[in-house]
């Protein structure tokens, strides 16, 4: 097994919208990228090429042909992420591939935004199983790739800051996305105790929306029950292009280790304040567009003033090798 002379990142969610985006984005940069979802293709029967990048035309298959049409070097790996055997096998395909992993990126999510009296326990499962059950997963099968790596990566999670608004009108949904977030915290703090300063998990979360599949279809969900006209300019003029984010990722996979592990951050806000970004005119979908912000100027500082103050700690495994013996 050869390791790739270049970094390797892997984007879990990358057959449509923004995982593609990042995925493309990320092979321009010098990654070898391995494209990671459920949906597969014949890419080289899709015609035209390429296919709406937010249909389900656009899948692994044919984003690893995209990249490597133009030049790049790009391996779509199928996986679902409901399923812990699928998601080591893909670990185990991409270091078969590529010898081993520095970026690690989530992105599958699975979306119903309603009350939680319109929300089918069938619905629930399927958001918890894909969203904050897929990431502990996937997070726990790369840990062993990284440690082979001498504990130097990163791991980037598409979920939200903690906040209440967060909650209103989907809180199904934000039970597990806000799940995602305390992983990020908490394996942030892991890795702080434990010394190991050249890793680092952060969270990222659009401050306006963005277009891909995800608001397509939200957008098709709320003209179905809206007695409005809006036309589909005017949705459009909400959006931003999905290379905000990736810009933002590849600005915080620049940013040292120690400066972003554990944080909570929005695309916008961290573009400002990490590359000196201040005209965010180009990311408009529709040229001239100002999208509406979705999130708060300022987040809740999760901190306290004993937030170093453990107390008397516990560890199970401990605990359970200890009545082993």
């Amino acid at each position: 097994m050869t390791r790739s002379k270049k970094q390797v990142a892997l984007i879990v969610g990358a057959s449509r919208g923004i995982g593609r985006q990042v995925a493309i984005d990320l092979a321009k940069e010098g990654y070898a990228v391995v494209v990671a979802a459920k949906s597969t293709s014949d890419a080289s029967k899709v015609s035209p090429f390429p296919p709406d990048p937010n249909s389900s035309a656009s899948t692994i298959s044919t984003v690893e042909r995209e990249i490597r049409s133009a030049g790049y070097e790009a391996t779509a790996i199928a996986v679902d992420t409901r399923d812990y055997v699928s998601i080591q096998a893909m670990m185990d395909q991409t270091v078969s591939v590529y010898g081993g992993l520095d970026v690690l990126i989530y992105n599958s999510g699975a979306i119903w935004w309603a009350s939680v009296e319109k929300t089918p326990m069938k619905r629930f499962q399927l958001m918890q199983r894909v969203n904050v059950e897929g990431l502990y997963g996937v997070v726990q099968a790369a840990l062993p790739l990284f440690e082979k790596n001498a504990w130097k990566g990163r791991v980037v999670v598409v979920s939200p800051p903690i906040y209440s608004r967060f909650f209103r009108g989907k809180t199904a949904y934000a039970v597990g996305k806000v799940g995602m977030s305390v992983l990020t915290k908490g394996l942030a703090m892991d890795w702080e105790r434990e010394g190991k300063t050249d890793m680092a998990i952060t969270s990222i979360w659009p401050a306006t929306a963005i277009q891909s599949a995800a608001t397509e279809n939200l957008d098709r969900d709320h003209q179905a029950s809206s007695s409005s006209s809006s036309s589909s300019s005017s949705n459009s003029s909400d959006l931003r292009k999905p290379t905000i984010y990736s810009d933002a990722i590849i600005a915080m996979l620049r940013t040292p280790a120690t400066q972003i592990n554990g944080h909570l951050e929005l695309d916008e806000d961290f573009l400002r304040k990490t590359g000196g970004v201040t005209d965010f005119d180009k990311y408009s979908l529709v040229p001239g567009s100002r999208p509406r912000r979705m999130l708060p100027v300022e987040l809740p500082d999760l901190t306290v003033e004993e937030q170093d103050d453990e107390g008397r700690r516990v560890d199970s495994t401990v605990r359970r090798r200890a009545s082993k013996i």
